[in-house]
């Protein structure tokens, strides 16, 4: 029996996954018992390729998705398991990690996770020790053979043995503003760059949008990289409910919303309408060539099976008119290439006209500050290791009393001048130079060191309502023309063992993310090779 990455790398089956929201409470909670009676359908079913299961949706302290799992995997089903950087630090990923190898869970879905949400006494402190992308780049180590950690820099300890995890990532480009979209493409780039072996998109009303991030991927050389379509399946109290953009990153448009009050005054309270939506988005993934439809929303098999039969129904072709028809973007949203006339989709071949002339200009914006500019001349004159002020702070913080701070004046230089510019938090491994002088630890809920996450309305964070500090630094490289160098820097996990230190002193002395790089593939390969000839 083929494997969900089989099928998925190695054929052109269109699959299709459903998703399974965990509860929470025991599982003799009368929500939990219904839900693994749906879970136990969808094992039976030869319709549904494979099942993908929640961890502490939307933020919500919930049933560990393996409780629901289990059986499915026993049974003989594909399963995916979420797992999210909120509620774990890298140890605590790690071990789940381990745990899922060993009970022989296979596909993992990487995410950063949704802000914590109301539990035990309130709100939960978030972790985010690591983003998505760090959590990627982990997994992807454990797949390769993860070092063991040795506090004898003598030994030689073999890697761990390899993992076999299918890695997967969601990404997101139904965002309204250019410095909002672009950033989450170049995000999807770095996930797909670190592991991520195919990409679930978010949810979305909008086909143009949609074939849009298909055509990104395929202009941007990912051509064989899977992307599976979302599909929620959607009611008047949901929709109403998405439209308070109370669930990071799901938009619904006004346009939308008034069609869903409409349809739902009808005698089955839009019930076939919405069957018909469902169907029609799982139409259009199929003809636009997604690998896949992941349909949410969903409760029971009866639901489902409905959805899939209008859609078997259609006649092959009949997905070009519902792409016309699924149109409900965000007023004035942002698209990277222009429509086809002929289709309604996204041209391949030519930008937007207002995103292609602004290439070739350096288009003003209120982020590019006075401040900004200070920051990046004095980074270039100081921290660049070509030049000669580099070379004399590496010689100055070598020969300083302690090592791990520096010079006692230049500490508290670094410590003021920091803490006024930036609301420095002391971590002692600075990504300003990556974040465009903008600082994740103070003006990030998420920490986000590599890239967006997917939950900006409007420009402006889920959390705390200012603006992306990704969006922003999208507008100050943008004015440089190197808006799309916004993450050519290795994926950046931070050391938390240099908090309170300088974090020049652990630039110039290499102990921070700027002086590592993450170990390639085939440096792993060398690696585990001369392990096993060791045994031999």
């Amino acid at each position: 029996m083929l494997t969900l990455k089989q099928r998925m790398m190695d054929r052109d089956d269109f699959l299709i996954g459903v998703e399974l929201v965990t509860t929470r409470g025991t599982m003799k909670e009368q929500k939990a018992r219904q839900t693994r009676r749906l879970a136990a359908d969808l094992g039976e079913s030869k319709r549904v390729d494979w099942v993908s299961i929640t961890d502490n949706a939307g933020g919500n302290p919930m049933l560990s998705p393996m409780a629901l799992g289990k059986n499915l995997l026993y049974g003989g089903k594909e399963v995916m398991i979420h797992l999210s950087c909120k509620d774990f630090n890298r140890h605590g990923l790690e071990s789940e990690a381990w745990q899922l190898g060993s009970e022989g869970f296979r596909n993992i879905l990487a995410l950063t996770g949704d802000y914590p949400g109301t539990g035990y006494h309130g709100q939960a402190k978030p972790v985010f020790d690591i983003d998505s992308v760090g959590l990627l780049t982990l997994l992807g180590e454990m797949n390769r053979g993860l070092d063991r950690p040795s506090v004898n820099s003598n030994s030689n300890q073999k890697p761990l043995e390899p993992t076999d995890f299918f890695l997967g990532a969601v990404a997101t480009n139904f965002k309204r503003h250019e410095n909002e979209v672009v950033p989450q493409y170049l995000k999807m780039e770095k996930k797909v760059e670190v592991g991520a072996q195919f990409i679930i998109a978010q949810i979305g009303f909008d086909a143009r949008k949609s074939h849009e991030m298909l055509v990104y991927l395929e202009r941007r050389g990912h051509r064989k990289v899977p992307l599976i379509g979302n599909v929620y399946l959607l009611s008047l109290p949901t929709a109403r409910f998405f439209r308070t953009q109370k669930i990071p990153g799901v938009v619904i448009s006004e346009t939308l919303l008034e069609e869903c009050e409409m349809q739902a005054r009808g005698p089955d309270k839009g019930r076939r309408y919405f069957q018909e939506l469902a169907a029609k988005q799982i139409a259009c993934f199929r003809g636009m060539g997604f690998r896949g439809a992941y349909l949410g929303g969903v409760h029971s098999m009866p639901e489902i099976r409905d959805i899939l039969d209008i859609e078997a129904a259609f006649s092959p072709d009949d997905w070009r008119q519902f792409a016309r028809e699924i149109r409900y973007p965000q007023e004035g949203e942002f698209y990277l290439h222009t429509e086809d006339e002929q289709t309604g989709l996204a041209d391949p071949e030519r930008l937007a006209p207002a995103y292609e002339a602004s290439q070739g200009s350096r288009p003003r914006s209120r982020n590019v500050t006075l401040g900004y500019r200070f920051s990046r001349w004095v980074h270039d004159q100081v921290f660049l290791p070509h030049t000669r002020l580099y070379r004399w702070g590496r010689k100055v913080y070598a020969k300083a009393k302690d090592t791990r701070q520096g010079p006692a004046l230049l500490r508290a230089a670094e410590h003021a001048g920091k803490s006024l510019l930036y609301r420095c938090k002391d971590c002692g491994d600075c990504s300003l130079p990556d974040i465009a002088f903008l600082c994740p630890e103070s003006q990030c809920a998420k920490n986000q060191r590599n890239g967006p996450c997917g939950g900006t309305r409007d420009g402006l964070c889920e959390v705390d309502d200012f603006e992306c500090i990704w969006a922003r630094a999208y507008d100050r490289l943008k004015n440089e023309g190197k808006e799309m160098d916004l993450l050519e820097h290795a994926p950046v996990i931070p050391d938390e063992a240099l908090r309170g230190t300088s974090s020049w002193a652990n630039h110039f002395l290499g102990r921070d993310h700027h002086s590592k790089s993450a170990p390639t593939p085939a440096h792993r390969e060398n690696k585990h090779q001369e392990s096993k000839k060791s045994d031999e």
